[in-house]
């Protein structure tokens, strides 16, 4: 069941010379069908009458060939690390769904990718509408406080504003355009630099800092991070971009988008967003398949790391990886992130859930996507949780920052990715996930 649905399934269908064949019909099987099925061979002969053959007889013989094997990026023991973790948080918040991603930020790689709950594809009664689909690419959502991160870093490389500039969140409650933003109760702000409207994922701060940036420029960074296009991928159903609302046709849009609300992305393209910060402002292609073989070892086809383009200069990048740092820290959302003798770069995010047209209070969608070590990032991880029962009042530091912990610092041991600090052990999850801290809180529907 390792990586089913990067691998997807394969299944028989008869042709129409009545001969059964195996085809690819969903993942890495069913994109390189063509090259993993290989051809069928063929005889024109004749026969006796007892049906025996009359080998004089025959006129045709062509051999079967063997398909190529194709050579994945996935790395089966940083697989199993994040299926074990994500199965692990299933049995202890039990929500509808948990995906996760581990990828390297320089290359694109993709060394796990996976999706709970799962199926056997060996057993093809386990495959369901439920358990089929591969999340990560195939579902959209409102990404939450982690698209502050796309609005800070455009709003930095415009030079509109420093990191250590001064921002008024309202005290915490801010009238725009008819409707009414709201930072978390217990934590109303009045003045926060840049950097601690990240630090403490203050929605108006960055509501005003997209403000600041413009509806035009806004929209323009979230094209050049990559939201509404395609990542290119090769796994079938990838979802067309996920809902994409030019910030201009809504009159509070420029005060609702900043804070992740009112578009949508998918899981993957919201990774590759922190890949791109941390690879220094150039944004990848995610990397899935390494090289198509022969049988005999021999290399048919190489595939190499693609870069899509530079969204942000080099500066801005190591000005956003040193916002993002204090993210997680004891004064940040996301402590529980933290690895021990590394330092995490990385964000939360929380996202109602629309119920019957309107934003739920009760079902949310909450993540954590970071990367370490922070300064020379070797990889990058993204989990995304949905609507957790156990503890599902709590927001994305506290349910997905010990499940990013737990993967970096085993990912860490394995890669043998030297340390970057002496520091102490992450915070212990907290065992009432209800009372975490988090600053993710949505407009007044």
């Amino acid at each position: 069941m390792l990586a089913a649905h990067v691998l997807g399934f394969v299944g028989t269908q008869e042709n129409t010379n009545h001969t059964t064949e195996t085809f690819g019909f969903d993942g890495v099987e069913r994109t390189f069908d063509d090259k993993l099925r290989g051809a069928s061979g063929w005889r024109v002969t004749g026969s006796d009458s007892r049906g025996k053959e009359l080998v004089a007889l025959r006129d045709e013989d062509v051999q079967s060939q063997n398909g190529l094997n194709v050579v994945l990026t996935i790395d089966a023991v940083i697989q199993h690390i994040l299926e074990t973790a994500l199965a692990s948080a299933v049995e202890k918040h039990s929500p509808l769904g948990i995906t996760g991603i581990v990828m390297r930020p320089r290359t694109g790689e993709i060394l796990a990718m996976a999706s709970l709950p799962g199926f056997d594809p060996n057993d093809l009664a386990t495959i369901t509408t439920n358990t089929e689909p591969n999340r990560v690419i195939s579902d959209v959502m409102e990404p939450g406080s982690t698209f502050k991160t796309i609005v800070i870093a455009g709003a930095l490389n415009e030079k509109v504003v420093k990191l250590t500039d001064s921002v008024f969140c309202e005290n915490g409650v801010f009238h725009y355009a008819g409707i009414t933003l709201h930072d978390s109760e217990n934590h109303h702000f009045s003045n926060l630099s840049v950097q601690q409207v990240l630090q403490k994922s203050s929605n108006i701060g960055a509501a005003k800092i997209g403000m600041q940036l413009g509806a035009g420029k806004l929209y323009e960074y979230m094209q050049e991070f990559g939201l509404g296009a395609y990542t290119m991928i090769p796994l079938p159903h990838e979802a067309s971009a996920g809902r994409f609302v030019h910030p201009l046709k809504g009159k509070y849009s420029i005060a609702q988008i900043p804070m992740g609300q009112g578009v949508a992305a998918t899981r993957l393209q919201m990774a590759m967003v922190f890949g791109a910060i941390a690879n220094g402002g150039v944004l990848m292609h995610p990397m899935l398949i390494k090289r198509l073989e022969d049988n005999g070892g021999n290399v048919i086809q190489r595939y190499e790391p693609v870069s899509v383009r530079r969204v942000v200069s080099e500066s801005t990048a190591k000005e956003m990886t040193g916002a993002l740092k204090t993210v997680v820290s004891k004064d940040g959302t996301a402590q529980f992130a933290a690895i021990t003798n590394y330092v995490v770069a990385g964000k939360t995010g929380t996202a109602q859930k629309v119920v019957d047209g309107r934003y739920s209070s009760e079902k949310f969608v909450v993540s954590f996507i970071g990367f370490f070590p922070a300064d020379k990032p070797e990889i990058c991880i993204s989990i995304v949780m949905d609507s957790a029962k156990e503890g599902g009042r709590a927001f994305g530091g506290a349910l997905c920052g010990p499940v990013f912990s737990e993967i970096g610092r085993r990912c860490a041991s394995y890669l043998n990715i030297p340390p970057d600090q002496i520091s102490t052990p992450p915070a212990p999850a907290p065992t009432v996930v209800a009372s975490a801290q988090n600053q993710d809180h949505y407009p007044t529907p």
